[in-house]
């Protein structure tokens, strides 16, 4: 078995060599199979073990046994105990999601703060057929019956390539000691359940079940690569990107007889789950949203317009001091005096300076805001009644800047000027004001 993973490293992983791993280890048979081989392969390796406290006594000891087989071996070790329990009941996660989410999170701190390269944890084969068999019985797209990924960011997982009862004979060969997990003979959960009485049968009508599954799994990952190519061909003749907005053409779209399949692999990524909301999202009027946790999809007119949620605690107010000559935050607009006046533009605006009152404001547009628009005489217009007339959809309305001198609108930032700040035949301080 140490061969046939040192060849596998060499076609599938070269990238460990040299580097400095960390090996996820419980103290049960798989990761000690896999700390015994890369120990054997002599590469530069340090134990990370968690505590959960969830076994009692029994967690303790396997704790003990871990921290006396790394000083045994010189082999680095980090500890750590979670009260797992608690962290559940605080987050409201069930046992096994809060454990993994502080595994995670431990593993990443400990990546970061020692310089590790990867993470290297002890899945294998059957770990990845009961994780195919659970996602299908869920009900599941493609990319959850493709299993474990070998490779997820700094997460490594070279054994995905071998059964349990392979590693179970190799750590018999070579008299590997390890710990049973008493939980994992508990039908509690969902996995186990799968393991000790549906994966047998299997293996019962085949019994080169594992060799099957890592087949079919070869099969469909090469079937998701083709689907995540045509997306991103698609994607170019459908899609174009504003900074962080992304309008999708719905005239283009609609052409495409699997629309659905190309929604879902674009959008998948940015935490959607309410999929039939999105797909009726096509059909509906404009102002239609569906929404993730930070990002939106919006309906308006023959676009569906993706952009992030601009929290509430993230919208500010920034001011402009007299002396000021350009701010960079959030738009980059300079202010200059000047002795005389070039040609105006939506981008570009020419303000009596004796008529302000500073600090100046930029804010964000709010209901209910009135102003004076220049060339207008006077007349005041509601300035959700410009957005109306230029078309602007809802995401460009809310990423809409005011300019401000005492409550009054100087200049809807690239839009349009306000008419009581004009320069006029009496002015005698002239200030450009530039949106760079």
């Amino acid at each position: 078995m140490k061969n046939t993973l040192q060849n596998h490293i060499d076609k599938e992983i070269p990238f460990l060599k040299q580097k400095k791993l960390l090996l996820a280890v419980s103290g049960g048979l798989d990761s000690m199979v896999l700390l015994d081989l890369f120990l054997e392969l002599e590469y530069d390796i340090t134990i990370a073990h968690c505590n959960f406290q969830l076994r009692g006594v029994e967690s303790f000891g396997d704790q003990k046994f871990i921290q006396d087989y790394a000083e045994a071996h010189a082999i680095p070790i980090f500890v750590t105990q979670f009260d797992t329990e608690a962290f559940s009941k605080d987050y409201k996660l069930s046992t096994q999601v809060a454990a993994r989410e502080l595994r995670y999170n431990w593993f990443y701190e400990l990546l970061d703060t020692e310089k590790f390269d990867f993470i290297l944890t002890a899945h294998h084969a059957d770990d990845n057929l009961e994780t195919f068999l659970i996602n299908l019985t869920r009900g599941t797209g493609l990319e959850g019956l493709t299993g474990i990924p070998e490779q997820n960011d700094k997460i490594i997982r070279p054994l995905l390539f071998s059964s349990r009862l392979e590693i179970e004979n190799y750590a018999k060969q070579h008299n590997i000691q390890w710990r049973e997990d008493s939980s994992n003979a508990s039908d509690k959960y969902l996995r186990n359940k799968i393991r000790h009485h549906l994966i047998p049968v299997l293996k019962e009508l085949n019994p080169n079940l594992i060799t099957s599954f890592l087949k079919t799994e070869s099969y469909l990952q090469e079937s998701l690569a083709m689907v995540e190519d045509a997306a991103v061909m698609v994607y170019q003749q459908v899609a174009s990107e504003e900074g962080d907005t992304i309008h999708f053409d719905l005239n283009q779209l609609l052409k495409l007889p699997n629309y659905r399949s190309y929604l879902y692999q674009w959008l998948k990524e940015f935490g959607f789950t309410a999929w039939n909301d999105i797909y009726d999202l096509v059909d509906s009027q404009s102002g239609k949203q569906v929404f993730a946790v930070d990002f939106r999809l919006l309906k308006d007119r023959d676009f569906l317009i993706l952009s992030p949620i601009i929290h509430s605690e993230t919208q500010k107010e920034f001011f402009v001091n007299e002396n000021q000559t350009e701010v960079k935050i959030p738009l980059n607009i300079s202010f200059s005096k000047v002795t005389d006046i070039s040609v105006a533009t939506n981008k570009t605006i020419f303000v009596d300076a004796d008529q302000l009152v500073y600090p100046l404001l930029l804010r964000n547009w709010k209901t209910g805001d009135v102003f004076m628009p220049f060339g207008m005489d006077g007349r005041s217009k509601k300035v959700s009644k410009l957005f109306k007339d230029e078309k602007l959809s809802l995401i460009e309305k809310e990423n809409t800047w005011l300019l401000c001198s005492n409550d009054q609108i100087v200049w809807i930032v690239g839009m349009r000027a306000d008419h009581r700040f004009r320069t006029t035949n009496a002015t005698q301080n002239i200030l450009k004001i530039d949106l760079i």
